[in-house]
């Protein structure tokens, strides 16, 4: 009997796949911490035969190099991949047996050139389900811009390769063949994907606005170019380490869960130059954190958010967080290539405190309170993705996306008081954490956001 199951991760909006027949299952697009595919393997009595990978992926790191180690699958790429580690690369059209159903490899270049869709086909041979990786979404389809550079090849030359991928691939599949993407909503690798996670090539031809039948090459490639943000710097990195192979996540796990007092803490950071990352509760740490230390709290959109504004994958840093959460923590960052982290803070902040340490805060203020404010705040800043601040914005604000934060901090009043706010607070309070560490202290942090301030009596546009 067959079984297809999706195990889906909220933070990075992803789609692994565990797909069982008979005596035997493979992997698709695994995440990096292994263990679970691997004890559901042996829960189910199977072996793992293939780790499947649909593409190089920039987003996060895949757990194919360590699955393969630990189960002796080997790793199936399509047509055109390049690891340096021993692979299996498909040819077009190539079939692999798993107990009594096929997966064939249908190569679909354009997100990137060795992007490959697996197609599975029942005991009967029926065409069943595609596993699209970043080739089609629901609702949308790959951004043409990740890619590894291929020769001259232009963004919109990728774009032109997936308008004949799509349409001669896979548009042609019966309507009810199920279509399993690698990414839903909140992923970068698209723009207009739908929140559910699973659909049919029917739906999509109908819905999706890059499968229009009438659609022509040249307005495919403008449609599908177009309002695309730049990419987060992480991502580069990630493809690097998913086509060369990385460290182990237990000897990052190993490394990460080393307990520091606040005296190992300084010393660790005056030697490494490391960064102190705080992921607690936004509240906890407007009231009370380590100075210069950056909030980017767990319980929200935490890994894609360390990818696109810590820099350098290789970034030292020591953690601040709720303890029992440090392997959680180590692990999602892991998930998307920041594997240095040195340790953690014992005991969490209370420790600090106890020890006597020097802190600092973020002041907060009610939306509520902002029209008192507006006449007297020399600036308003709005730190929302450019759709949201186009939806509706304060007359009074000035718009930086948190995203190039760091660019805009010249434009910020060094006197006077000024005002941050996000959506719904999330993304304002990292905002605060950046500005504190840059030597902003003349601000205050909006509660409740956007979806509070629209709600009172104030100018808006």
């Amino acid at each position: 009997m067959m079984n297809i199951e999706q195990i889906y991760t909220g933070c990075l909006a992803q789609g692994a796949y565990y797909i069982r027949s008979g005596k035997e299952a493979v992997i698709i697009d695994p995440l990096r911490e292994v263990q679970p595919y691997l004890d559901r393997a042996k829960a189910d009595g199977v072996e793992i035969k293939y780790v499947f990978e649909t593409h190089f992926h920039a987003d996060f790191v895949s757990g194919h190099v360590t699955l393969s180690k630990a189960t002796g699958a080997p790793i199936v790429y399509g047509p055109l991949a390049n690891p340096t580690f021993d692979a299996i690369i498909a040819t077009d059209g190539q079939e692999f047996k798993v107990g009594d159903i096929t997966i064939v490899a249908i190569h679909t270049p354009g997100h990137t050139m060795e992007s490959t869709t697996y197609l599975l086909r029942n005991e009967q041979g029926k065409d069943h389900a595609i596993f699209s990786g970043d080739t089609l979404f629901l609702g949308d389809v790959g951004r043409p811009d990740l890619a590894q550079k291929v020769g001259d090849l232009t963004i919109e030359d990728l774009a032109g390769h997936l308008y004949t991928s799509l349409r001669t691939k896979l548009m042609p599949l019966a309507d009810e063949v199920l279509v399993y993407p690698a990414h839903g909503a909140g992923s970068a690798c698209g723009k207009n994907m739908s929140s559910e996670t699973v659909g049919t090539i029917g739906e999509q031809k109908k819905y999706n606005y890059a499968l229009r039948q009438n659609m022509t090459r040249e307005e495919f490639i403008t449609e599908v170019t177009d309002g695309l943000l730049a990419p987060p710097s992480y991502f580069p990195a990630n493809v690097k380490l998913n086509r060369e192979g990385y460290e182990d996540i237990d000897e990052v796990l190993t490394r990460g869960t080393r307990a520091l007092s606040p005296d190992e803490l300084e010393s660790v950071v005056n030697e490494t130059g490391a960064l102190v990352l705080d992921v607690r509760g936004r509240e906890e740490f407007a009231k009370a954190h380590i100075p210069r230390s950056i909030f980017i709290g767990i319980d929200g959109g935490f890994a894609p958010w360390v990818g696109a504004l810590v820099k350098d994958v290789h970034q030292p840093m020591i953690l601040v967080v709720e303890p029992g959460r440090e392997e959680e923590v180590i692990t999602r960052l892991a998930r998307v290539g920041f594997d240095q982290t040195l340790g953690y803070l014992k005991g969490g902040f209370e420790a600090w405190e106890k020890a006597g340490k020097e802190s600092d805060s973020v002041g907060i203020i009610d939306a509520a309170q902002v029209p008192g404010v507006l006449a007297k705040a020399e600036t308003i800043v709005d730190v929302r993705k450019p759709a949201e601040w186009g939806s509706g914005h304060l007359e009074a604000a000035k718009h930086m996306p948190l995203s190039d934060l760091n660019a805009h901090l010249k434009d910020l009043p060094k006197e006077g008081s000024f005002y941050v706010h996000c959506q719904s607070g999330y993304r304002s309070m990292i905002a605060s954490s950046i500005l504190k560490a840059r030597g902003f202290h003349n601000f205050k942090d909006v509660r409740g956001g956007w979806k509070a301030i629209k709600e009172l009596p104030v100018a808006t546009a």
